[in-house]
């Protein structure tokens, strides 16, 4: 574990760590694929979206906990995280052999990560196995976390425009044309970078992150998921040493639009649901603004 720390924090170079720690470079290599197999053997333990029984989609326990939680920290109403996704970068010899899908659109070759996380920024899901050159809607689509999500009745998970609408992620107005419609997209955006700090901690925890993975392109998802696991576990022993900075710099940033495919019909229908379940949630929202300013003036004339 010391040695696998080590490379997590050093800029990647697998020579140095050796010589640090005084083993050869091939000893690092192993105890890092050795190591980074143990962690993933506990991934489940730490990483977690919550579970529920499809009897039990309108009033399960675990997602009712999740919403509360949220509510205690933040404002959005039934939000029970936020995704998104960040690239970590590869190195170019990848690229040479898989041709430009690991070209990222900031063009760096990289590994396009998709995660969520609750209001307690722990993570609850992480897909890194993605080129960088793929589209964040289409990691969600594919995603696992996409299709437990899709059978919850009333929950979001809060995107920003690299995403789709639909009735389980939200995500702003592309041109809002009402105040009631800024006022979402105010709130959604001031909640969902939850996330980004979220990766913001993990890079600073992990710098080598930050930086260029050099490790074989097969072992490189596991390895990425294994800082998550780690982070969350220092997030639960309270190790909050290096988190001092916060980073919100995030290299998917809201300009990458979502590329819709208006040919699917069932993208379709996922859309029409989100469009009208933000409509709702932009009026319960816009009601429970008017409704706190009439007690403030209440409490004012009093």
């Amino acid at each position: 574990m010391k040695i696998f720390l080590r490379y997590a924090a050093d800029p990647g170079f697998q020579t140095g760590v050796a010589e640090d720690i005084g083993v050869s470079q091939p000893a690092v290599s192993y105890t890092i694929k050795c190591v980074t197999q143990k962690i993933m053997n506990k991934a489940h333990i730490w990483i977690r979206f919550p579970q529920v029984k499809l009897s039990e989609l309108q009033d399960n326990e675990a997602i009712q906990e999740e919403k509360q939680r949220w509510l205690r920290r933040y404002n959005f109403p039934t939000a029970i995280g936020a995704i998104d996704c960040t690239l970590i970068r590869i190195k170019k010899i990848h690229v040479n052999r898989h041709g430009n899908e690991y070209i990222c659109r900031k063009q760096f070759p990289a590994l396009n990560v998709q995660a969520t996380c609750n209001a307690e920024e722990y993570f609850t899901s992480v897909s890194a196995e993605w080129p960088g050159s793929v589209h964040d809607s289409r990691i969600w689509r594919n995603s696992s976390v996409c299709r437990v999500f899709r059978t919850f009745n009333n929950a979001v998970l809060l995107g920003d425009q690299g995403y789709g609408i639909e009735k389980c992620l939200m995500i702003p107005y592309r041109n809002p044309a009402t105040p009631r419609e800024e006022a979402f997209n105010n709130l959604l955006k001031r909640e969902r970078v939850i996330i980004e700090r979220c990766f913001g901690q993990l890079k600073q925890r992990f710098p080598t992150l930050q930086n260029i993975i050099r490790l074989r392109l097969l072992a490189i998802p596991s390895f990425i998921a294994a800082c998550f696991v780690l982070h969350n576990v220092a997030k639960y022993l309270k190790d909050e040493a290096v988190l001092e900075e916060e980073n919100n710099d995030n290299d998917n940033d809201d300009d990458n639009l979502d590329e819709e495919d208006n040919n699917d019909p069932a993208q379709e229908v996922q859309r029409r649901e989100g469009q009208r379940k933000r409509n709702e949630l932009t009026e319960i929202m816009f009601q429970n603004i008017e409704l706190t300013n009439a007690n403030e003036t209440k409490d004012n004339k009093n």
